[in-house]
């Protein structure tokens, strides 16, 4: 009899009963509201294989995803921690050692150098997962770590904003990096480098009123909400209506905002492109001179 209780009943149970699925197995998507297998998603680059609805994706795996095989994540310039000692619903300092402890990285951006289809480029990338990929001082110097970086080695920059805007916690230091990185995009302008911002969902605030909108070549996923302010603030303020998908990409560059939606698949290519046309200034082919004309009047 116990042989039947102990060993035979417990495995015909483990038969029978059901077993419990963890919820990070499936993502819904919020477009279609199809039920996607986490695998499935990554392996389509987060994009929803239904609708093609471009979920958003990790700074580690747009690097992963932009640079060739083999890249370097730079030093970034330390900042001072909560130098207003804020405080809201809870410390700010305490805010930082959550998102640090969650993302593994020291604030929302993460800047490395290495090549795009041979061409030496730096890329620097604003992480949504930290605090809302929000602009204070450790973002300010790390968009002016990424322009030095790219004027020492006289290589393109290319950005990929994807943020809710000014740091509130920072106060007025954090609208002070508006025009620090501004200063920081001319001067790499003023060398002659290629300078190009990828505009992903969202890229809205300070980050849109600064150097997210001041590139050569201005680029974004499809669907991407890009702006200043939100739409529900502009309506309230001019009490007008606005159009539909007012500030999606596509009715951006329908009005000449931006240059470019690009599907995420076709992002590394185009983009290899764009600064291969950008950094060879050489005809592609030999020159080919003229036989004067000459006036037989």
């Amino acid at each position: 009899m116990s042989w039947l209780t102990n060993y035979v009943r417990p495995k015909i149970r483990n038969l029978v009963k059901p077993r419990e699925v963890p919820d990070n197995f499936w993502t819904k998507c919020p477009v279609c509201g199809d039920m996607i297998f986490h695998k499935e998603l990554e392996q389509n680059l987060h994009i929803c294989p239904k609708c093609s609805h471009h979920f958003r994706m990790t700074a580690q795996e747009r690097l992963d995803l932009l640079f060739d095989i083999g890249y370097t994540a730079i030093e970034l310039p330390e900042v001072r921690d909560d130098p207003l000692n804020f405080a809201d619903m809870k410390k700010y300092s305490d805010r930082l050692k959550e998102y640090r402890k969650k993302t593994g990285r020291k604030d929302a951006m993460i800047v490395a150098h290495g090549t795009m289809g041979g061409i030496p480029t730096v890329i620097g990338v604003l992480d949504f997962s930290f605090m809302g990929g929000s602009m204070g001082m450790a973002v300010g110097e790390a968009v002016i770590a990424a322009a030095e970086l790219a004027m020492l080695q006289e290589s393109p920059l290319i950005l990929v904003t994807s943020s809710g805007g000014a740091r509130m916690q920072e106060g007025m230091l954090s609208l002070m990096q508006m025009a620090r990185t501004t200063l920081a995009v001319k001067k790499l302008k003023e060398k002659g480098l290629p300078y190009i911002v990828l505009l992903t969902d969202p890229t809205t605030g300070g980050v849109t009123a600064s150097f997210a909108m001041l590139s050569d070549i201005a680029v974004a996923e499809p669907k991407a909400t890009i702006g200043f302010a939100g739409s529900r603030v502009i309506e309230q303020t001019i009490r007008e209506s606005l159009p539909k998908g007012f500030q999606e990409s596509e009715y951006l560059l329908e009005h000449g905002m931006i240059d470019m939606v690009v599907p995420r698949k076709n992002l590394r290519s185009e983009l290899v492109k764009v600064i291969g046309l950008l950094v060879n200034k050489k005809p592609a082919g030999d020159l080919v001179e003229m036989a004067a004309y000459e006036d037989r009047d």
